[in-house]
């Protein structure tokens, strides 16, 4: 699947037939990625919808769609282009992962983390699929689930920094969660130390 990003994994471009209309889809997919690359969301939206208008069965248009629908904070609609790619690539983690940030972003943590799961189940040994359903389960308050999962990040990759502080961050939360269970039935030492922490 062609993406169209330099960061992201570079996959066989999906196969068009020969005809005027998917060499148009071509041509508008190929000028759609040159406005993404410039950061011109709107005008590669526009050519993406010429592309799948041309053959609506092309999953890379949907996909680099919904990537910019999501530079554009649209997660909505991100998310329906996602679901798009997915029912014609449904091993590909990299969707799932996307996918996945959209619903983070729209907090809607169980969905990111059912992706993220999703995804981790293709592909086991990416540190960042870990990373970010970690934070989606410290959003949900999660707190031995998300550094199970920020421990696994930094056992794949040791020097990655925003697992270490997304680990700290959750420690930090977990603590603060168990002093205001105990402060609460009147522990003085916990709410002092609740009181060091929110300080």
């Amino acid at each position: 699947m062609k993406r169209v990003s330099m960061v992201l994994i570079v996959f066989s471009l999906f196969v068009l037939c020969g005809s005027a209309a998917a060499a148009d889809a071509q041509s508008y997919f190929k000028s759609g990625n040159e406005y993404f690359n410039d950061g011109q969301y709107d005008k590669a939206i526009r050519e993406y919808d010429l592309a799948v208008s041309a053959n609506a069965d092309f999953p890379d248009a949907y996909y680099n769609r919904g990537m910019a629908y999501y530079k554009k904070g649209k997660y909505d609609e991100a998310v329906d282009d996602f679901n798009r790619a997915i029912a014609y690539y449904p091993q590909d983690a990299e969707l799932y992962h996307k996918r996945g940030l959209s619903y983070l972003k729209k907090g809607q943590y169980e969905n990111a983390i059912r992706d993220y799961s999703k995804a981790i189940s293709i592909m086991p040994d990416s540190a960042e699929m870990y990373q970010n359903r970690g934070v989606a389960y410290s959003r949900r308050e999660q707190y031995d689930e998300a550094i199970g999962d920020f421990n696994k990040a930094i056992s794949l990759k040791p020097d990655y920094s925003d697992a270490y502080y997304s680990r700290g961050f959750a420690y930090v939360k977990k603590a603060e969660s168990d002093f205001r269970k105990i402060c609460d039935k009147g522990d003085k030492n916990a709410c002092d130390n609740l009181k060091q922490l929110s300080e």
